[in-house]
């Protein structure tokens, strides 16, 4: 039990810590998985569930800020819409435990793909 729990936090955060890392070698263009969808230019998005064809996102997001944040919200995609760097803490509850980390987002940068938690929003001043 215990060897699960540790084999899908270390595939949840295998794929939260190296997709953004392996986007960052490319062109801004191919770092997007989908477009802003609806997310406003200048805002981070972030939405609840999988709703996300080609052009991105058409749900109502729960969250949209382009302003520290915190509380908590239900994330499953975000779309970072702004020219800053933001850092995203989430938790994520598996198996009795529960799993925490901060992912930096670059702009035009999108990502998760499992439920998640987001519990903290601050904007950078620097690079990832």
């Amino acid at each position: 039990m215990l060897l699960r729990s540790v084999a899908v936090a270390a595939s949840v955060t295998a794929v939260l810590a190296t997709a953004p890392a392996a986007a960052a070698a490319t062109t801004r263009a191919s770092v997007e998985y989908w477009g802003p969808g609806n997310c406003p230019q200048g805002m981070l998005c972030i939405w609840p569930n999988t709703d996300h064809p080609p052009q991105g996102p058409t749900a109502t997001p729960s969250l949209m800020t382009d302003s520290d944040w915190s509380g908590s919200v239900t994330a499953f995609n975000y779309y970072n819409y702004t020219s800053r760097n933001v850092d995203i803490t989430w938790s994520y509850f598996y198996d009795g435990r529960t799993f925490t980390g901060t992912d930096c987002a670059r702009p035009g940068e999108s990502f998760y793909y499992v439920p998640l938690s987001v519990t903290r929003v601050k904007w950078r001043t620097g690079a990832c």
